[in-house]
């Protein structure tokens, strides 16, 4: 309902107009207005990239040199650095419009200034044209990142007009996840060349364009449209605009998961305007498409001409024909009324092919926006199904922890027998395997919604599962000695939904009461889900230390017990632990009772000095 709200304020209007004289009154820098309690900062569309050429096109992870000012959205992405296990693929930026920002935002003068706005105004619309439009969302993000760290709820909307294309698939999917895909309007004219350009490798284009971009800046200056001029050849102008319009339907055809590290790919919503009236889409996947469609029906002087076009457009969307019947979002009620009428307002003449193909288009993005919620409420059917599965195996852990063989619920599942009872444990735990890992494909293929990982229904379930079962899948990993032959689980057997898992909870919001409590009694479960995989290196530890006769050696073996003793001595302190740990004949206590040995029995030598290098770190 984007664009009925946009239509139905003068927040269009007035970002337009702060634009177009930032354009003509602070070509390189922006303007900030304050209108009915509204704060406004406009970016100029006169604009020109710090370094040019081909790198500068390229796409560089979002937070340059480890500054963290988009925090937020690198939840669940990685570093610049290694990559995480579990984490996705990093967010990444056109390389020149970052680096513009950074010049801009290093100024004190114009965070001072943004902190002086947002304490005058309520909401603030954060706009720009062209270039300026990137400049615009990249502020937005940083300051919805911002707002974030700080629990404030002011109110931003971003609202471009003729911007390019600013970073890759994961940068729409971090904006998607962190909820803040209504957030950002991109106004794109039907036949406007410049949101189209970043699908292009512009290398054999590059003198045209930067006449066109001079052009272009001259006229934004002028506020002359009438004299607007481009002194290029008409051949050079088809040549450029048949150049664009193949590239932009080659990522229209292709698929988005093939590269999306490397590809340009839109995120938050779109309002395409044309002559006929407007349409509002927010699927990415369909946004491609249209960009695609409706640039088919363009000429070589009209993909110029229209940058410089948005007045029109604008002052039209409040005229009352076209507010009242073609401001389009293609989710209302009567859906194919207002397809039919969204394809009459997107410009497209009816009996075109194109036109045809824009109606499945529409179609889809419906389909796609559904599909995910759909998908997710599927799951929780599911996942109330397999929680029998989960209360079996809770039942079991309680029967271990009170059975007088006092080994407790790891190594009665470890050192288990044939029993109907140990049988039917097996078979819960592999079945909430199939479960957890169909979840991880699901959103590894863009299935579920993409806050998935932040809905506290699924992070805390994801968690208690790993609590309870992980546990079983280090015994099972050690009972059927597959350490001997991939090497210990730490490093070499663990799932890798346990490393999602992990970092879910690690990304949760964590309130004051969880922070500050401490445990009155031992955990109902280990809190480290590994702690049994650290015994049985432990074991191995110190039984290589009985063997070894390197003194080298030993002190590294030595040192890596005494790192691990401290740390469980530590979990059991805080009642982190749960009292099966603690049972008489677990490998636990079994292992402190040979390390107390062991130290009675030998000198221990003094560590000396070792480099990091050839020391195992157990935590």
């Amino acid at each position: 309902m984007l664009a009925t709200f946009l239509a139905s304020t003068p927040l269009l209007q007035d970002s337009w107009r702060l634009c177009d004289f930032a354009n003509s009154s602070a070509p390189g820098s922006y303007v900030m207005d304050c209108a009915g309690g509204i704060g406004y900062v406009a970016f100029s569309g006169v604009q020109t990239l710090i370094r040019t050429g081909p790198i500068c096109r390229n796409l560089v992870p979002l937070d340059p040199d480890g500054e963290r000012i988009f925090s937020a959205l690198h939840c669940g992405s990685a570093s610049s650095g290694a990559q995480e296990e579990g984490a996705e693929e990093p967010v990444m930026v056109h390389a020149g419009m970052l680096q513009l920002f950074m010049t801009t935002y290093g100024g004190l003068s114009f965070r001072n200034q943004m902190m002086t706005l947002m304490e005058r105004s309520k909401p603030l619309v954060i706009t720009g044209h062209s270039l300026g439009g990137a400049l615009a969302s990249l502020s937005t993000l940083w300051l919805l990142s911002y707002l974030q760290s700080i629990s404030s709820s002011l109110s931003i909307i971003c609202i471009t007009f003729g911007s390019p294309l600013l970073g890759n698939h994961y940068l729409n999917q971090a904006v998607l996840r962190q909820r803040w895909g209504g957030k950002f309007c991109h106004v794109i004219s039907k036949d406007d060349i410049v949101p189209r350009t970043l699908f292009a490798p512009m290398l054999p284009f590059i003198p045209q364009l930067r006449i066109i971009l001079q052009s272009w800046h001259l006229c934004m200056i002028s506020g002359n449209l009438s004299s607007f001029t481009v002194q290029l050849s008409d051949k050079d102008k088809a040549e450029l605009f048949h150049y664009v319009n193949a590239r932009v339907q080659e990522a229209a055809s292709s698929n988005i998961n093939v590269s999306p590290r490397s590809q340009y790919r839109p995120f938050g919503s779109y309002l395409f305007c044309s002559n006929d009236g407007a349409i509002c889409v927010d699927n990415s996947a369909a946004v491609v498409q249209m960009l695609s469609l409706m640039f088919s029906k363009a000429s070589p002087n009209s993909c110029i001409d229209d940058h410089l076009r948005y007045g029109d457009y604008v002052s039209r969307a409040y005229s009352s024909q076209f507010l009242n019947k073609r401001t389009l979002d293609v989710s209302e009620a009567n859906y194919e009324a207002s397809l039919k009428m969204a394809l009459q307002s997107s410009g497209l003449n009816s009996s075109d092919s194109e036109a045809e193909k824009a109606k499945d288009c529409l179609k889809m993005a419906k389909q796609l926006g559904r599909t995910p919620s759909l998908n997710c409420a599927n799951l929780a059917i599911n996942l109330s199904k397999i929680t029998r599965y989960r209360a079996q195996i809770e039942w079991y852990k309680t029967y271990c922890d009170e059975s007088d063989d006092q080994m407790g619920y790891y190594d009665s599942f470890k050192q288990r027998r044939a029993s109907k009872r140990e049988l039917h444990v097996n078979k819960n735990r592999i079945k909430l395997a199939a479960f957890w890992d169909n979840v991880i494909t699901m959103l590894d293929n863009n299935q579920l919604p993409c806050d998935f990982d932040k809905r506290a229904k699924w992070v805390n379930a994801s968690q208690f599962y790993k609590l309870l079962v992980e546990p079983l899948e280090v015994a099972e990993y050690y009972r059927s000695c597959m350490h001997l032959r991939k090497g210990h689980y730490l490093k070499y057997g663990r799932e890798r939904r346990f490393e999602i898992f992990d970092r879910w909870w690690r990304e949760r919001s964590v309130g004051k009461e969880e922070k500050n409590g401490k445990r009155s009694k031992y955990a109902g479960l280990t809190q480290d889900t590994c702690f049994w995989a650290r015994v049985e290196e432990a074991r191995e530890w110190l039984d290589k230390a009985r063997m070894e006769t390197d003194k080298r050696k030993v002190i590294t073996l030595l040192e890596n017990i005494d790192y691990f003793e401290a740390y469980a001595r530590e979990l059991v302190e805080r009642k982190e632990v749960s009292k099966d740990v603690l049972a008489k004949y677990s490998s636990y206590s079994i292992w402190m009772d040979e390390w107390k040995e062991y130290k009675s029995q030998v000198t221990i030598i003094s560590p000396q000095p070792l480099s990091c290098e050839g020391r195992e770190t157990v935590l």
